[in-house]
């Protein structure tokens, strides 16, 4: 749910690709696209493994989880995708999201049909830099809880983001700079 982040964390235009299709692609199907692709789906791996195990996101679960329980991880995600919009110049938000655009349409022949629509729309709606709006989040929440099978639509999920914003935002500061690092590392190895 965090496309921001992944695509931000992605170094080169064959890992945006990879960050995308790891969400839509079965395990299985990993190793029948290039090199420079399975890296970046194996970036998109290790940063999930380093986020759900850093003290600052099992902190800031604790604010969604009595709500949502089990999908706290995806509000969280969401939430960090907003703070990382709001922490970039707004042309270098902009920049970066009009190339995960035209990366995306450059591999469009490689990428499932569940993705290129949703790359659809998120192109349309300009997710990537809608991001850093209040409405962008409520929305990118409202999608969550659509697609969760076990939550009712109309929980108050971004009332409790904006509630607890100020804390929220503390934990993105906290957590960004290791993950950003952590990310770097991961693609030295390749």
């Amino acid at each position: 749910m965090n496309y921001l982040a992944h695509s931000y964390l992605a170094f080169t235009d064959e890992q945006i690709v990879g960050q995308f299709l790891e969400d839509v692609i079965p395990n299985r199907d990993r190793f029948s696209f290039p090199e420079k692709i399975q890296q970046g789906i194996t970036l998109h791996r290790e940063i999930d493994t380093f986020t759900d195990a850093h003290p600052e996101i099992s902190e800031a679960k604790k604010i969604f989880s009595p709500l949502v329980r089990l999908y706290a991880g995806a509000f969280v995600d969401v939430s960090m995708d907003y703070f990382l919009a709001n922490s970039l110049a707004d042309e270098v938000l902009k920049n970066h999201a009009e190339r995960v655009y035209r990366v995306l349409r450059k591999y469009q022949e490689m990428l499932p049909e569940k993705l290129i629509r949703m790359v659809d729309g998120m192109e349309k709606d300009n997710w990537l830099y809608n991001y850093k709006e209040d409405w962008g989040i409520k929305y990118s929440m409202q999608n969550v809880l659509n697609k969760a099978k076990y939550l009712e639509k109309d929980l108050p999920v971004f009332q409790l983001f904006l509630a607890n914003k100020p804390q929220l935002q503390k934990h993105f500061d906290r957590f960004f700079p290791d993950l950003f690092e952590y990310a770097q590392k991961v693609n030295s190895e390749f």
